[in-house]
C-alpha cells in the first residue's frame, strides 16, 4: 500500500511542477477510503517540509452541506496552507501560479493561542482566536477537468491552489459571523454571495472541526496559524486580467487581480 500511495503522491506533485492536469488519481489508490487519500496529502506535506516550505494554516473544505451531499460525504476536508501560497490584500497574482484556478470567499481566522486538544470546545477556539480577516482562497485542481471525487481532492491538499488575506483584522466580539453577509464581485460584477451560516452553520463550527482533527491527525494548530474556514457562496472561475473583489459584513474588503 505505501508504494502506491507515494507512487500517486509523486504524480501531483510532478502536475504541479509541470502545471499540467492528470487524470483523476483515485482508480490508483490501494482502497477507497478517505484515511489512504489522506495519506498521499500527508507524504506531499512532508515532502513540502523537506524542501523549506513553512506551514502558516489550514483550509476546511466542503462545508457546504450541498456539496457533501454531491460528494457522498458527512463532513468537510482539510488541507495545508504553506506560506509561498500566500498573497498580500490588492495583489497582483500569476494566473499560472495555480492549475485550473477558481476562487472563492471565505472567512480566515488567526490564531493566538495553540489548540492542542482532541475535543475542542467552542469557547476553547473563540479564546485562542486572535482576529478574523477576509480571504480569498484561490483553489486549483492537478486532476484535469475538475473531474474530481472525494478522494482525489483530499489526496490533493483539498484542492489548495493560494490565499489572499485582507489587511482589516476584527476581533469576534465586533462580529457575528454566523450572520455576516459575502458578495463577490468579477470585474465590478457580483458572481457569488453567501451569508456565514452556509459554513457548516458558522465558521467558528467549521474551526472547532479542524482543531480536533488536525490534533487526531498529529498536527494540532498553533498560535499564529491559519484557518480558511470555507467558502461562503460557489466558486467563480478567472482567467488572465480578472481584477476580484470580496466584501464581509463586518470585516471589510479583499482584493487580487490576476495577471
Amino acid at each position: 500500500m505505501s508504494e502506491a500511495i507515494e507512487h500517486v503522491a509523486a504524480m501531483l506533485r510532478e502536475a504541479g511542477e509541470r502545471g499540467v492536469p492528470i487524470a483523476p488519481i483515485t482508480p490508483l489508490l490501494p482502497d477507497a477510503s478517505l484515511d489512504t487519500a489522506y495519506a498521499v496529502q500527508e507524504v506531499n506535506t512532508r515532502a513540502a517540509l523537506a524542501a523549506g516550505r513553512r506551514l502558516v494554516g489550514r483550509k476546511i473544505g466542503l462545508t457546504a452541506a450541498a456539496v457533501q451531499r454531491q460528494l457522498g460525504v458527512d463532513q468537510p476536508d482539510y488541507g495545508m496552507l504553506f506560506a509561498d501560497m500566500g498573497y498580500d490584500d490588492r495583489a497582483d497574482i500569476p494566473v499560472g501560479a495555480v492549475l485550473q484556478p477558481r476562487i472563492e470567499a471565505e472567512v480566515a481566522l488567526v490564531l493566538g493561542a495553540d489548540l492542542p486538544h482532541e475535543r475542542n470546545s467552542l469557547a476553547d477556539v473563540i479564546a485562542a482566536t486572535a482576529f478574523a480577516l477576509p480571504c480569498l482562497e484561490i483553489v486549483g485542481s492537478r486532476i484535469a477537468d475538475w473531474k474530481i471525487g472525494i478522494l482525489d481532492t483530499i489526496a490533493d491538499n483539498a484542492s489548495s491552489g493560494a490565499f489572499v488575506l485582507g489587511a482589516t483584522p476584527r476581533p469576534l466580539a465586533a462580529l457575528d459571523l454566523r450572520l455576516c453577509g459575502m458578495v463577490l464581485e468579477k470585474n465590478g460584477e457580483p458572481t457569488s454571495t453567501g451569508v456565514g451560516q452556509a459554513c457548516l452553520g458558522n465558521p467558528l463550527t467549521a474551526a472547532r472541526w479542524l482543531a480536533d482533527v488536525m490534533a487526531r491527525a498529529g498536527r494540532p494548530l498553533r498560535a499564529g496559524d491559519v484557518i480558511l474556514s470555507g467558502a461562503l457562496g460557489p466558486m467563480t472561475p478567472v482567467v488572465r486580467g480578472d481584477l476580484i473583489e470580496a466584501r464581509i459584513a463586518g470585516l471589510g474588503s479583499v482584493a487580487a487581480r490576476f495577471v
